[in-house]
């Protein structure tokens, strides 16, 4: 039989393939990575905003009392929310989030929007979603993931929703890019231990520029934050802000498991479930250097437990307790007043 002859069955599979690539758009490989899963209606709501609101959660997923009560700040007729995701869950829901807030008063939808790759925070479907919405929130997950957004199409929709008075916030790692400045954790998650004995740990860095939201100027935000002992490091965050000139004075918020930080347009600060931390910072650090322990004295705490309130918007300069560190060791209990 000649090489050059084909049989019909051949010529057959040869033109299924051709039919295939040609229906088969080119985009489709990129898009495989965006999960968008909406709850609810189908139709966008309209309402007129009051915000912006903040909302920060300590651990991953959002308290219900007090997301209603960061809603309750936004609007007064129906919304739509927004949940970010940079991975999709191990097991369970594929929208755990959303699971819990489609059920609050005035929610019209929630949709969970997951981009697994950064090159995906540039999608047009998801950023029109977001464009869309009156309250985001980024899951938990890895910090890391969310500041290569920076830059994209879905970061700027985020900034756009609270431009206009919306919602933002977020839980773990969805907190932790919240303030002026973040501790992104591109490197590895550093303990506190590791961060008063070098406050240039390998394990310390920092993303600058990401958001700068109204009455959050000048702080950085830790979380899970008695639970896993970050007092320690988010001390060190505080000092590595002015020792390394990005400002004269830093604070520091520290928001515990269970926790639930609400922050209305005004900036007064109200805590639910539990229990977060404000840790100014405001002089130069005694010794702040690299392979070095920590010396910075007094700095000054805040502990704001549930049913309590902290202004952000016009910072209190009483209230506090003094904890210092000298040569990497903290000089008593900083979790109790």
């Amino acid at each position: 039989m000649s090489k050059n002859f084909f049989s019909p069955l051949a010529i057959l599979a040869v033109i299924s393939l051709v039919v295939f690539l040609a229906v088969t758009p080119a985009s489709a490989a990129p898009q495989a990575s965006v999960s968008i899963i909406r709850l609810g209606n189908a139709a966008d709501a309209t309402p007129a905003l009051n915000g912006p609101s903040y909302f920060f959660q300590g651990n991953g997923a959002p308290d219900p009392t007090a997301f209603q009560a960061h809603i309750n700040q936004l609007v007064s007729a129906p919304l739509d929310i927004v949940v970010l995701a940079a991975s999709l869950p191990t097991s369970g829901s594929k929208t755990p989030e959303c699971d819990v807030l489609i059920n609050l008063n005035n929610v019209n939808s929630c949709t969970t929007v997951t981009l697994t790759k950064s090159t995906d925070a540039n999608n047009s479907q998801a950023t029109a979603v977001v464009n869309n919405a009156e309250s985001v929130y980024f899951a938990g997950g890895n910090q890391c993931n969310y500041v290569k957004w920076k830059g994209s199409s879905v970061y700027n929709a985020v900034k756009n929703v609270v431009a206009r008075g919306g919602g933002i916030g977020g839980g773990s790692a969805g907190l932790a890019i919240q303030g002026e400045y973040v501790y992104d954790a591109c490197t590895g998650s550093v303990l506190s231990s590791e961060a008063l004995s070098n406050p240039y740990h390998r394990y310390i860095t920092f993303t600058y520029n990401f958001f700068n939201w109204d009455n959050l100027q000048q702080t950085i935000t830790d979380t899970h934050f008695e639970q896993r002992d970050r007092m320690g490091r988010l001390m060190a965050f505080v000092a590595r802000q002015i020792q390394d000139g990005k400002t004269n004075a830093a604070y520091g918020i520290g928001v515990n498991e269970g926790t639930a930080l609400v922050i209305d347009k005004n900036g007064l600060g109200k805590a639910y479930g539990g229990a977060f931390y404000v840790v100014l910072g405001d002089h130069m650090p005694e010794q702040c250097v690299s392979k070095k322990p920590l010396t910075f004295s007094n700095y000054k705490i805040w502990k704001i437990s549930a049913g309590g309130t902290f202004d952000f918007g016009n910072r209190p300069t009483s209230g506090y307790y003094l904890r210092s560190v000298i040569n990497g060791v903290i000089s008593g209990d900083p979790y109790k007043p």
